[in-house]
């Protein structure tokens, strides 16, 4: 499993910027921040990061410039632009400096998080294939579909194991019932976020010594859930 990813975010508008870690750190991100062009250029430049925020308009050095040269030190780290331009023409500007995506303000929080979250996984796929995974009493065989609890074998659907899957990857890191939908049902089968719901309480039937107040399955309100394996 990956550790907590970190992020960092230059933006000068203040309010947007403690908006921005506020909603980073909750979703369980670690988060750096700099107001300002020359310090985040430095914050880039001198820190290890997995993603960088990156406004455009920005006292002392342009996002433009900072992009440019943070790609030629460190060129597989994947920037995201934030502008309140518009223009077609930004946006290629952008992107020809090396960056890896491109939102406009004003946007939601919830899009940049799913943009956030693609982009990570694009950059830093999983290097092992999981197979097996055993934790509390409970051992799971991806390959073989099979699964024990305290010994006994235990059915799961198919779709339980992917969501599984998906849990134990991301161990820790808040799974969003949308993030579910996509990965297990697919986008084009349109089923509600409901039918998430459903499927949790039965896997939690089947793993969970309490499911109504389960240990390794926990409900994050109005988002998702987020694992514990109890391993780490």
């Amino acid at each position: 499993m990956e550790g907590k990813r970190h992020i960092i975010i230059v933006e000068d508008d203040i309010s947007i910027l403690m908006g921005l870690k506020d909603n980073l750190i909750a979703e369980g991100y670690t988060v750096k921040t700099a107001d300002n062009g020359k310090e985040g250029f430095k914050l880039a430049s001198e820190n290890d990061f997995d993603l960088l925020l990156l406004d455009v308009m920005l006292p002392g050095m342009n996002g433009f410039e900072i992009c440019k040269k943070i790609k030629l030190e460190k060129p597989l780290k994947p920037i995201i632009m934030l502008t309140a331009r518009s223009s077609e023409m930004d946006k290629i500007a952008g992107l020809d400096y090396g960056a890896d995506d491109y939102i406009t303000k004003p946007f939601s929080i919830s899009e940049l998080l799913a943009r956030i979250r693609a982009i990570l996984r694009r950059a830093y796929p999983l290097k092992e294939k999981l197979e097996k995974f055993s934790f509390d009493s409970i051992k799971i065989d991806f390959k073989k579909m099979t699964a024990f609890v305290d010994e006994k074998e235990v059915r799961f659907t198919k779709k339980e194991f992917l969501i599984l899957k998906h849990f134990i990857e991301h161990e820790g890191e808040v799974v969003h019932r949308h993030d579910l939908l996509n990965e297990v049902w697919g986008y084009d089968k349109i089923p509600s976020t409901r039918t998430v719901d459903n499927s949790i309480l039965e896997i939690r039937k089947k793993i969970e010594k309490t499911p109504s107040n389960p240990k390794h399955i926990i409900s994050i309100s109005g988002v998702g859930y987020r694992f514990i394996s109890g391993n780490l």
